[in-house]
């Protein structure tokens, strides 16, 4: 596929601005490599268009019917000679070279209110062209009109390498019709999948971090209510969970971490984002506390290797210094008795909006979590694991069954 044959273009993406502080030319800008699947086949391509900027709309869109519709005037003469095309319209004498339409053409389009009469017939008729018929102007290579993500974006999620929506809905939209299949094998938080479901493509995505699958299910949830999305090759019983962890080291830790962390939609906190000291913290989820919106959490520490009652006083003591209600104690493992007993010498966080009384500490096993599909106990949840996404402006609907 990456043949140099099937090389059709390089696009610029400029994604930020000129850094005052650089050395050297400043680097503000993305390549994007466009490539076919095979260049002497037919391949889609839908050319891009981009609005007309302020000044091209002043400048020629200066005409406007009785109905309002605004519009520009354009030549009707013909640019080279056409004898076929030689004839007189409505005192208007024919052009040396002719007309650019046919007399039936010119019928129709005098008929539809499309030619512009002058005040007098020394001068030429003209068409009109209506601004609301126009596409826009044709894209190039050098894209200087799709802002970065930055800080006050409100699509932001807060993940490293999250692209413009835009961005993605522009090259899905030229290279792809609904219905067609897309695939992104490093689909990071998602962009591509909610484009391509927004432009009605079926979709394929593909990642090797949890921490990535859990940002796309929040997305992909918030933004068409897309519940249910199925993922492939993630964990459904212990074995599954255990083998995880076998020859992969820390990195295989941090991948159960996030894994576990999605399971009971708590947001990773800590080394489970930038594998740095966790204090203690491995996720959190937060509730509500009170009837003026105040917000509790409850920390989540993980651990897939062996446990006992010393971990459970450890998060007692998180709990104390970080004056958080609830602790979730999530393990591969079973917890003991002993465990089980130190958990409950925490006592009960009682809800001042139910007066419900929810345990201090909760033990959570993988198996009860996949088995018995056990969730934590707690109060009404107030915020989404992730920053949520914005809700995007069409219909929800599941995805088709891709291969069936």
């Amino acid at each position: 596929m990456f043949d140099p044959i099937n090389f059709r273009s390089e696009v610029t993406w400029q994604r930020t601005n000129a850094h005052s502080d650089s050395k050297e030319w400043s680097a503000v800008s993305d390549r994007l490599l466009y490539y076919v699947k095979d260049a002497r086949e037919r391949y889609t391509w839908n050319s891009p268009h981009l609005a007309h900027s302020d000044e091209y709309l002043r400048n020629k869109y200066r005409y406007r019917d009785p109905d309002g519709r605004v519009y520009r005037l354009d030549n009707m003469t013909s640019p080279n000679p056409r004898p076929n095309m030689m004839y007189e319209w409505k005192g208007h004498a024919c052009p040396a070279m002719g007309w650019r339409y046919e007399r039936a053409t010119m019928e129709r389009l005098d008929a539809e209110g499309r030619i512009w009469y002058p005040d007098s017939t020394d001068k030429r008729p003209q068409l009109k062209r209506y601004l609301d018929e126009m596409a826009g102007t044709l894209a190039t290579n050098v894209w200087t009109d799709i802002a970065p993500i930055n800080s006050q974006a409100k699509e932001r999620l807060g993940y490293p390498t999250q692209k413009p929506l835009a961005l993605l809905e522009r090259i899905l939209a030229a290279s792809s019709n609904p219905g067609n299949v897309v695939l992104d094998p490093f689909c990071g938080c998602g962009t591509a999948l909610v484009a391509a479901q927004k432009l009605d493509r079926q979709w394929i995505g593909i990642d090797v971090t949890y921490l990535s699958i859990a940002v796309m299910k929040a997305r992909l949830k918030d933004s068409f209510g897309l519940a249910d999305v199925e993922v492939i090759g993630q964990p459904t019983e212990v074995d599954g969970a255990r083998a995880m962890l076998v020859g992969t080291g820390l990195e295989g830790q941090y991948q159960f971490q996030w894994w576990a962390l999605d399971l009971i939609g708590a947001q990773p906190q800590g080394a489970a984002q930038k594998k740095g000291a966790d204090r203690g913290i491995d996720g959190v989820i937060s509730f509500s506390t009170g009837p003026r919106g105040e917000v509790g959490r409850a920390l989540v520490s993980v651990k897939s290797g062996s446990v006992n009652s010393s971990q459970i006083r450890d998060l007692k003591g998180v709990l104390e210094r970080e004056k958080a209600e609830i602790g979730l104690f999530v393990t591969l493992e079973e917890p003991s008795g002993p465990m089980q007993l130190e958990a409950t010498t925490a006592g009960v966080y009682t809800s001042a909006l139910s007066g419900r009384d929810y345990p201090r500490i909760q033990l959570l096993t993988i198996r009860e979590l996949l088995e018995e599909h056990r969730r934590p106990n707690l109060p009404v949840l107030v915020l989404p694991a992730y920053q949520r996404a914005e809700r995007v402006d069409k219909k929800a609907a599941e995805q088709g069954e891709l291969f069936g």
